[in-house]
């Protein structure tokens, strides 16, 4: 496989960077805020890998006024507790060097909007070794849709089949496989190893370290 593959695209929240406990806490302190009720972890965990602003629309029983109000405390409630809960997975800078080192070029297509998402990358060290982000404040489609990846090769110059895309969510393999690229699992995520073995990923690994054998075949 190796010699085949030309770049790499990374989701971000779960698979290059610890954001579960930071997500869930905005989502509980959004819900019971605005709703007055608490929404078990189970059914907020399944909301993660699409935009936030899609995510609301799940709880805001069609009222543009609540979808609003939880959009905006989510985010608030985010910035203030994001540097006490947000984390980096082991070895994350040491895999992102020898995949640049090994001259394969990185990007990243998430669901965060930008801002967040460059916060996040900042926070954790990673920024300086992705040539740009896809996100949904900057390409108007998002995961599912394969579009963003699509977008992501382009920005690249490489046809799908010779590009990686790595994920932790069953949206990131959904897109990365429509799309036509190399999808790989991400199982130390935020979702259950058979909901992504279910998507049939091209290759399934259980820490980022095994990426560079399949990108790099060394």
């Amino acid at each position: 496989m190796a010699s085949s593959v030309k770049a790499v695209l990374f989701d971000l929240d779960g698979t290059l960077v610890d954001t579960e406990a930071l997500i869930l806490a905005s989502f509980r302190y959004a819900t019971k805020t605005v709703l007055g009720r608490d929404i078990p972890d189970e059914e907020l965990r399944a909301k993660i890998g699409q935009p936030l602003t899609v995510q609301m629309w799940d709880w805001a029983d069609g009222s543009q006024e609540v979808h609003d109000r939880l959009f905006d405390t989510y985010l608030e409630h985010n910035d203030r507790v994001h540097s006490q809960l947000i984390r980096s997975f082991p070895d994350t800078t040491v895999v992102l060097g020898k995949l640049t080192a090994a001259g394969l070029p990185l990007g990243i297509v998430t669901s965060k909007r930008s801002g967040n998402a460059r916060r996040a990358m900042e926070s954790t060290g990673i920024e300086g070794y992705f040539d740009f982000l896809v996100a949904p404040d900057t390409f108007p489609a998002h995961k599912p849709d394969p579009a963003p990846v699509l977008h992501g090769c382009e920005l690249f110059g490489v046809s799908p089949d010779g590009c990686i895309y790595i994920g932790d969510s069953p949206y990131d393999l959904q897109a990365g496989r429509d799309a036509g690229c190399v999808t790989v699992a991400a199982l130390w995520g935020m979702f259950a190893r058979e909901e992504l073995l279910a998507e049939h990923p091209d290759y399934a690994i259980t820490s980022l370290s095994e990426l560079v054998p399949i990108a790099v075949g060394k």
